[in-house]
């Protein structure tokens, strides 16, 4: 028995049953010699965190725009906050902290620069839309490693597709992170608003702090805390419904005071609109995308999607500087 036969025996024997293990995974698109240390789903996190799209997001808006303080998200701790969140109640659920981890850190790899905002502005223009969560599963099974993909196993890839609201997962561990992606947007967001001076403490109303905490470590113990207390032992992950319903009562304080906010949002529109220039530029001229774009193209994949594909894989300082290169003039150089 190697390493890694080990780990997938401790899982049986120490795991929920409800648990998903990895020697029972539904596998990969392309079939690969298993590794003799790590698990299936271990092999996923660590592909996902050396990818380049993982590498972007450092760069990326998680709400405001391009931020230049020190302590703004970013689409990274994003992430990063939504694993640790996710891993803490998977391992008091006894299940798969691998597989959480790797549909967390790979859940957001589709965003565009400018976060929700480019989001839009490319769904606007592309014949065919364009949606984050989609765009995450096509960086993962296309677009990473020069157009191989990263074949990733079946429920990471379930995980990554069904992270937003709407999604269902197929797996608990996928579960865990839709939630945890809500809780942790949700303070951490108000935490940056706080920052900001665009919402305070008080802007909460008394009964949402009395059931949830009046600080935001305090909501996140609280939701935590409700989510291992009602999903323990179970085969779905649920909250309490008076919790559940505090916290969306949250989200909608959230989204009315922060995500529509004018002092938040007031570059949005010029961000929508570089995008959008952006978008019609390269599909006039899609010889001007990078190489492996063109490949793309060349190997029959849509225009109009490789477009999107190679603008929503900008940072947000990238997407500045090729808009600046393309359309703005440049001082003449010669003395």
């Amino acid at each position: 028995m190697n390493i890694r036969e080990s780990f997938e025996e401790k899982e049986f024997q120490d795991l929920s049953p409800y648990a998903s293990h990895s020697r029972n995974s539904r596998g990969r698109e392309v079939p690969e010699p298993e590794c003799d240390i790590r698990t299936v789903y271990q092999r996923d996190r660590d592909r996902i965190l050396h990818s380049k799209a993982f590498r972007r997001l450092k760069d990326k808006t998680q709400v405001f725009l391009a931020p230049q303080g020190d302590h703004y998200r970013t689409r990274l701790t994003h992430t990063l906050e939504v694993s640790q969140t996710a891993r803490t109640i998977a391992k008091a659920l006894e299940l798969n902290e691998d597989l959480v981890e790797a549909i967390a850190l790979g859940h957001d790899l589709g965003h565009t620069p400018f976060g929700h905002a480019g989001e839009a502005a490319l769904n606007e223009v592309c014949p065919e839309g364009f949606a984050h969560y989609k765009q995450s599963l096509r960086v993962v099974e296309i677009l990473e490693k020069n157009g191989r993909g990263l074949n990733l196993t079946w429920e990471v890839r379930d995980g990554i597709l069904n992270h937003r609201t709407a999604g269902r997962p197929s797996t608990l561990e996928g579960q865990i992170v839709r939630l945890c992606d809500k809780i942790s947007y949700i303070h951490h967001d108000m935490d940056d608003a706080e920052r900001a001076g665009i919402i305070s403490e008080d802007d909460i109303p008394i009964t949402l702090r009395v059931v949830l905490g009046g600080t935001t470590r305090e909501r996140l113990n609280t939701l935590i805390h409700d989510i291992v207390a009602n999903s323990y032992g179970k085969d779905q992950i649920i909250q309490s419904e008076e919790i559940h319903e505090a916290m969306m009562t949250l989200r909608k304080l959230m989204f009315d005071n922060v995500y529509t906010n004018p002092m938040a949002k007031h570059e949005e529109i010029k961000a929508k609109r570089m995008l959008q220039e952006l978008y019609e530029y390269y599909s006039k001229n899609p010889d001007k995308l990078s190489r492996e774009y063109q490949e793309l193209i060349a190997r029959g994949e849509k225009k109009e999607r490789v477009v999107c594909d190679y603008i929503s894989g900008m940072t947000d300082q990238y997407s500045i500087h090729k808009f600046q290169e393309i359309f703005e003039p440049k001082a003449w150089a010669v003395f």
